[in-house]
């Protein structure tokens, strides 16, 4: 009887159990959410599930398409916001408005940014309105929507951590943006002037390698007196380094910040006693001099510490280019040029005349310095136009000396290993100038006087003599009083 019930159930539970699996298979599957809404005084807006950005974010997204270079595209720039945050944040609780375990959390999150992390997230193209507000408020939704997390929250649950109420606590875009842009301009001028030193030395090397090569110094394109072309090569090494103590003393105009201004340098919505621990936490996390200015007002209102700071990057572009110049002339040729020296030939110079290779490391540089310097101009001109209270251009500020500092630090290790480390000189061509000149005849003014001097230059130059052979020819010196006049360690001013 037993056998016989389960030949009839079991073909049907088959059957049952095939068709629920039908069933199942044709029911809808739930999927996770696409979106969240989030809504500010404009109205809501869907943003996508998993970015930690949120509704003002992706309205700065929609406004300003305009460069396609975000944000996190310098780093710093990014590590600097969360830097302010965290420090605005430390203040916060310290003067006993924050709660700490907010303030827990958001520590977290501007350390887990600093680290490197969420950079993604910084979306807001450099180029925007309002003063650098849309950046702020990209830093502002990142780091409550981590925070959140880290607290075990999900993101937009704003009524744990919000990001005006407590990213933006005691806060205003116009201290914070300046601010931000103060610290990312002095942790990337940390590498830039790394690079610049590694450079100078390169050219100290090469002076010291080129020590003993006399050769015709010039000016105004014209032959001059001798000098060793070590000395020329020492002396681009020392127009670097002073170019790089420039770029060091002007730090001291972005280590002052306007943190606890707020909106116009009144200090209105911020606590008491904020803003000095503001910077001092700034000062701690940086280890940089950060301090507060004399006048908040003024600081807010005023560029200064950008166009001076920017002025220094300028003076490096403008040594690099004049360096770059001389590079190309020195050596021109090789056969109707000045060809004292070799540059690393790097690539084929041109698509029509064979053999051809150009100084392209030494013209790249010329690039380089040359934006550099139009961005200098720019910078001028926006901090000039700022209005009254506030500069609202300090985006396309900080934008022009970011990315100077970006393209020096990418260049200037190009320029070393591919053009300054391989350089040679062309000993028979310095030899053959100096020997054929009639710069030389100024070490003689002392002895033969300059009226002299000037009828054996021009009678050179017109009988195509060397001085030494019309010397010799009007025996106007003995052979001793040559050697010890036209010495070439006495020529060049070199110590025994």
């Amino acid at each position: 009887m037993n056998k016989l019930k389960l030949i009839i159930v079991l073909p049907l539970l088959i059957l049952l159990s095939a068709q629920y699996a039908e069933a199942q298979k044709k029911k809808p599957v739930e999927q996770a959410p696409q979106y969240r809404v989030e809504k500010d005084l404009l109205g809501e807006k869907q943003i996508p599930f998993d970015a930690y950005y949120g509704v003002q974010t992706l309205r700065a997204l929609e406004n300003f398409p305009i460069s396609g270079v975000k944000t996190n595209f310098y780093s710093d720039y990014v590590k600097a916001y969360a830097i302010v945050k965290l420090a605005a944040a430390r203040a916060n609780t310290e003067v006993g408005r924050m709660k700490p375990e907010r303030m827990a959390a958001i520590e977290k999150a501007c350390q887990a940014v600093i680290d490197g992390k969420y950079h993604d997230q910084f979306l807001t193209d450099l180029y925007q309105g309002g003063a650098g507000t849309s950046a702020n408020m990209n830093a502002n939704e990142v780091l409550a929507n981590i925070a959140l997390e880290m607290m075990g929250k999900k993101k937009g649950e704003y009524q744990f951590i919000e990001p005006h109420d407590d990213l933006n606590m005691g806060q205003s875009t116009n201290d914070v943006y300046p601010t931000a842009i103060h610290i990312a301009l002095l942790l990337h001028n940390d590498k830039v002037v790394k690079e610049a030193e590694l450079l100078a030395k390169a050219f100290h090397k090469k002076g010291d390698e080129f020590k003993n090569l006399v050769k015709m110094g010039r000016t105004e394109g014209q032959d001059a007196v001798p000098m060793t072309l070590g000395q020329e090569f020492h002396a681009f090494g020392s127009q670097i380094d002073a170019a790089i103590e420039a770029l060091r003393k002007s730090e001291a105009y972005l280590y002052e910040v306007n943190m606890g201004a707020t909106a116009i340098g009144t200090g209105l919505t911020a606590s008491p006693g904020y803003a000095e621990k503001c910077v001092a936490q700034l000062a701690k996390i940086t280890g940089k001099p950060i301090v507060g200015p004399k006048d908040l007002i003024a600081a807010t209102s005023s560029m200064q510490g950008f166009v001076m700071f920017s002025s220094a990057y300028k003076n490096l572009a403008v040594t690099l280019s004049k360096i770059s110049s001389d590079l190309i002339f020195l050596a021109s040729g090789p056969r109707n040029g000045i060809f004292e020296i070799n540059l690393p030939p790097l690539q084929p110079g041109s698509s029509i005349m064979p053999g051809k290779v150009n100084p392209v490391m030494p013209e790249v540089m010329n690039q380089v310095c040359y934006k550099v310097m139009g961005n200098d101009v720019t910078v001028t001109i926006a901090s000039r136009d700022g209005l009254l209270q506030l500069n609202a251009y300090e985006p396309v500020v900080a934008t022009a000396i970011m990315e100077s500092q970006a393209l020096f630090f990418k260049v200037m290790p190009l320029f070393r290993t591919n053009c300054i480390d391989g350089i040679t000189a062309n000993e028979k061509v310095l030899k053959h100038y100096l020997d054929t000149t009639v710069g030389i005849v100024t070490a003689l003014n002392p002895v033969l006087g300059y009226e002299k001097t000037t009828e054996l230059a021009k009678e050179a130059l017109q009988s195509g003599k060397g001085i030494l052979e019309l010397i010799r020819e009007k025996k106007l010196l003995t052979e001793d009083q040559i050697k010890k006049l036209l010495d070439p360690v006495t020529l060049t001013g070199q110590k025994q």
